[in-house]
């Protein structure tokens, strides 16, 4: 196991329900440092954490519900404090692969300055609803970052320098719930971060299995467009769409 003390992997959870603890377990048995923020969970999941008891994890503890974003965001400021410059992210359902996290973080420090993106490999348990769906985003953002992005925007299983993700969306309220990973791609390849696409298998899992989504189909979807109306607004606007100098 690596214990490169620049990159940690780092989790937000929000009521992950069961899975949350074999996550972590998995994340520990691939990388030293592995840091769970609990964003305003109720359902008592991150409690049994203490129980593992290793070396190299943390638990932060967010008051209030503030979003995927904010939660990431959160310890990625915390990390930095700490002295580490890079953050693999991962959800908290098991959904990613923590075998993939040993080869994510090879190529982060190969190339420091890119986001190492996971292209999901579905299984047939995707529901085709889901996958027809994530073309459409797949397009906007190809066209809003000029084909710099990651090759699925919405797949969150990425590796992010840290300082320029806290420049990029540090400020305002951009970004802060589902909306993260797409807004994050965007505007990391505005900053003229390159995307590095991995290959990394993505499974699907029903509630009789510990599955859980939050996603709020209305609401979520509605702040998707927001944001890429505001984001294509600013392209067309000259305002961004070229790396920064």
């Amino acid at each position: 196991m690596n214990r490169e003390k620049t990159h940690l992997v780092l989790i937000p959870a929000f009521n992950p329900g069961r899975l949350l603890g074999a996550t972590v377990e998995g994340a520990l048995a691939n990388w030293s440092d592995v840091w769970v923020v609990v964003d305003g969970s109720t359902d008592g999941s991150h409690d049994a954490l203490a129980a593992v008891g290793k070396p190299g994890m943390r638990v932060i503890v967010l008051p209030r519900n503030g979003g995927k974003g904010a939660a990431v965001l959160a310890g990625a400021r915390d990390a930095l404090a700490s002295g580490f410059t890079h953050a693999l992210v991962m959800d908290a359902d098991r959904q990613h692969p923590e075998d993939r996290i040993g080869a994510f973080m090879a190529a982060s420090m190969a190339s420091p300055g890119s986001v190492i993106c996971g292209k999901p490999v579905f299984g047939p348990e995707a529901p085709l609803v889901r996958r027809l769906g994530r073309l459409l985003s797949v397009g906007i953002v190809r066209m809003e970052t000029a084909g710099r992005g990651p090759a699925d925007p919405l797949f969150g299983f990425r590796v992010y320098p840290l300082a320029p993700l806290v420049r990029a969306l540090g400020s305002g309220r951009r970004g802060r719930r589902y909306n993260f990973d797409p807004e994050a791609a965007v505007q990391l390849a505005w900053a003229g971060a390159p995307a590095i696409n991995l290959e990394a298998p993505c499974r699907y899992l029903d509630r009789a299995n510990g599955g859980v989504s939050h996603y709020r189909y209305l609401g979520d979807n509605l702040r998707m467009v927001a944001m890429h109306a505001r984001l294509l607004l600013e392209l067309l606007a000259g305002r961004r769409g070229a790396p920064n100098p």
